[in-house]
């Protein structure tokens, strides 16, 4: 991937000043997509451009009318936490046709429309990008019918596209995460979860079907996620002769007292000679060789519904700020570009190289060339099956590797979901290794104890968001919520990015009594049009004088008149609950690697019976950085950690915060220094990193 200039770049100096960009969705809808609406309007007013809605996808782009309408400020209120998309999505053959297009460029010629921010799958991004290869000719058709005028066609004689993919299949090559992905994982494990308790009751096998018709991502990752006794996916075929390996692994696992059994398979999935697998065929196979009481559910567009999680929303709403960045820098020699993810940043890749290598992976598996496909679906999906296959196979003892190591897994500080995950994952790695595997019970207090044990097998924004609809049938309210975090404001504002704050207060950015009154005035204001929720987010420790309650107190009585306040102390609630897809999968992966090192490291360092661990690289922070995982000697960390306050010295999330502020229209500065550059899809692959 290109090089990113170190110098600092701030995004005053781009005017949206005589611009006009649409926004559409089409395709399947996905959660997250009314995230990336939002962002995109206000982004793209708070730098002086009109914005349009696109109703209804293609379709109302050929149709014209009412369907494409000016947005404001406040159209986009209230719609961050809801599902599908609200200015709706349609396929239109229409579209498909030269003379679809060409009604389609003469509405949006009337309007001034040269820039549009498109929200889809490949097949949606792939018609933008024809749309705009044709825009010049359908220009010229348009002068010679008489349908515009010369003039019309020179002050609109350029197209710019810029694409993010909302997808929940998570389907398209050259991105870590589609929008609308998360949110369909987190209804797959809801169900799981509740189908494990009756699974449990009645020792019952279940098959799920989910959606992947041609990526098994949303399968793959959900048997990561819960611990699936078996899973199939199109990348992946199973070779001759596995419904007898499957059988007998179900078999195994319930004669280790294991009383369910959990199979999940992409609707998709296929055998080694392009036959589908299908959830009655596995019944019966279930069924009749293994006589086990087995269940079909097949998930459906429950996967498509729901609320979009904290994931889908900030994704979105960093993809649709990212696009009208691109809009604003396009210029007629730049190509439609995709933003995408990659690692935790927004970037730009050129739409039609992601969208060829999407094509790509569906040629190799037609071919039967599955490595190839894993391949071209990226280093996230590669990631995701390695680890699976890790976890999934179970060697016999005398497969083993043998190895003199004893490694101890334990839990230290404070309590956090996906910490179980990450155990398991340890322990099945390490059996694996070889290693004699122990937990320590109690943290650092139950090693000194010797509560050791030898193992053999082995988040805010929904509060956020309740608070808000309860507020929904009132007038005018606005809601003050402490967050914990410590020192630590990010998840004070992740949450209020996720869930539309109006202002958070943390420690690590400084705030006195004048910016408090501001920020009553500007919510004030806001409350005086058509909006009637406001949202105010604090960390625990952002100032020892400016308590939750002086907030609280602070914004009643400013806000007299206006509006009226509610405070909500979230505590501990925010450790508690089952972990979310996320951090199971984050858990489960992370942990695999460390035992990994570990194993690596215990032989690099192991020498006439002992080992000496006596080097910095022998102990490390094991975490993500800007786009890789990275080990990090402990020592290192001694210079860049504030241990006062149990933080670091610099916090990467911060770049954010002012994000949240323009989309709470606030006046701000935001750098731009990691934009800005269009990248290239990498094809070849990179290499292996410990």
């Amino acid at each position: 991937m290109a090089k990113r200039q170190d110098t600092k770049k701030f995004f005053e100096n781009l005017s949206g000043a005589g611009k006009s960009i649409g926004v559409l969705t089409s395709g399947g809808d996905a959660q997250g997509m009314n995230a990336a609406v939002r962002a995109v309007v206000r982004m793209g007013i708070y730098v002086g451009a009109k914005v349009y809605f696109v109703h209804e996808g293609y379709q109302g782009m050929v149709d014209g009318g009412d369907n494409i309408e000016e947005a404001s400020w406040e159209s986009v209120s209230s719609m961050l936490q809801v599902g599908g998309t609200v200015i709706g999505s349609a396929r239109c053959k229409e579209f498909r046709s030269h003379e679809g297009r060409l009604k389609a460029a003469h509405h949006l010629v009337q309007r001034d429309i040269t820039n549009l921010c498109v929200i889809g799958g490949d097949g949606s991004l792939t018609g933008a990008n024809l749309f705009r290869e044709e825009w010049s000719g359908l220009l010229e058709e348009l002068v010679q019918q008489g349908l515009i005028d010369e003039k019309a066609a020179q002050n609109n004689s350029e197209l710019h596209i810029v694409g993010m993919v909302g997808s929940i299949d998570n389907d398209f090559c050259g991105t870590d995460m589609t929008i609308g992905t998360d949110s369909a994982l987190h209804r797959i494990i809801e169900v799981v979860d509740a189908i494990m308790t009756t699974a449990q009751s009645h020792q019952r096998t279940f098959v799920l079907e989910v959606m992947g018709r041609h990526c098994g991502y949303l399968a793959l990752v959900s048997a990561l996620a819960c611990g699936a006794d078996w899973v199939l996916i199109p990348e992946m075929p199973p070779e001759d002769g596995w419904e007898e390996q499957m059988c007998q692994k179900l078999s195994e696992n319930r004669a280790d007292k294991k009383r369910l059994n959990i199979i999940i398979v992409a609707e998709g999935a296929i055998d080694s000679h392009n036959k589908p697998i299908t959830t009655d065929h596995i019944k019966e196979l279930v069924v009749s060789c293994l006589g086990f009481d087995t269940r079909v559910t097949i998930l459906g567009h429950v996967q498509r519904g729901g609320t979009p999680s904290a994931f889908d929303r900030i994704l979105a709403s960093r993809m649709g700020v990212e696009a009208v960045l691109a809009l604003l820098e396009a210029s007629a020699s730049t190509p439609a570009c995709v933003v995408s993810l990659c690692g935790n940043q927004a970037v730009r890749l050129p739409l039609m190289e992601c969208v060829q290598m999407t094509q790509d992976v569906q040629k190799a598996m037609d071919e039967k060339n599955f490595e190839e496909a894993v391949r071209l679906r990226g280093r996230s999906f590669e990631n995701n099956l390695n680890t699976y296959k890790l976890l999934s196979y179970r060697k016999a003892d005398s497969e083993l590797p043998n190895s003199s190591f004893n490694v101890a897994v334990l839990n230290v500080g404070a309590p956090a979901a996906g910490m179980n995950a990450a155990v398991r994952s340890a322990v099945r790695v390490g059996i694996t290794e070889g290693h004699k595997m122990f937990a320590v019970n109690d943290g650092f207090e139950g090693f000194y104890k010797g509560q050791v044990l030898e193992l053999r097998h082995m988040i805010i924004v929904i509060t956020c968001d309740r608070i808000k609809q309860s507020a929904s049938g009132t007038k005018r309210r606005v809601f003050i919520i402490e967050t914990m975090g410590g020192y630590c404001g990010y998840l004070a504002s992740v949450g209020g990015l996720a869930a539309g704050a109006d202002a958070v207060y943390i420690y690590e950015e400084p705030f006195d009594i004048r910016d408090l009154q501001s920020n009553v005035e500007h919510l004030t204001e806001k409350m005086k049009t058509g909006i009637q929720r406001g949202l105010v987010l604090r960390n625990e420790n952002s100032n020892e004088n400016f308590t939750t309650d002086f907030i609280y107190q602070l914004y009643s009585e400013e806000g007299k008149g206006v509006f009226d306040c509610r405070k909500n102390v979230l505590g501990h609630m925010q450790q508690g609950g089952a972990p979310s897809p996320f951090d199971r999968n984050f858990g489960t992966k992370i942990a695999a690697k460390a035992i990994q090192w570990i194993s690596r490291k215990l032989k690099e360092s192991y020498k006439e019976g002992k080992v000496f661990a006596n080097t910095e690289d022998t102990a490390c922070l094991l975490g993500m950085r800007r786009r890789a995982m990275v080990f990090q000697p402990v020592v290192q960390l001694k210079d860049q950690t504030d241990f006062v306050h149990r933080i670091p010295k610099e916090q990467w999330w911060l770049k954010l915060r002012p994000l949240m502020k323009i989309l709470a229209k606030y006046k701000t500065s935001y750098d731009v220094s990691d934009s800005g550059q269009l990248e290239h899809v990498t094809r070849v692959r990179p290499k292996k990193v410990d």
